[in-house]
């Protein structure tokens, strides 16, 4: 989850952003499954994605209200 700075998501474009947060929920989804299941070795993964998932939504918010905008590829 390192690759989720702040400066690395800013260079990115709206629908990239869009994406890796579809991209993201899956893997959340399917690690919670795992989880109940006893199968994920390293449960602190859901929090770390929850996390990224969050501060993607954060950065996409800023750049649509105007607050700051995204890099353009």
């Amino acid at each position: 989850m390192r690759e989720f700075k702040a400066k690395a998501i800013r260079e990115m474009t709206a629908d990239e952003i869009k994406l890796k947060i579809n991209d993201l929920r899956d893997a959340q989804f399917k690690d919670r499954f795992k989880n109940t299941m006893r199968q994920l070795e390293n449960s602190l993964k859901i929090r770390e994605t929850r996390r990224a998932i969050a501060r993607l939504e954060t950065i996409l918010r800023e750049h649509e209200t105007g607050i700051r905008k995204l890099g353009t590829h």
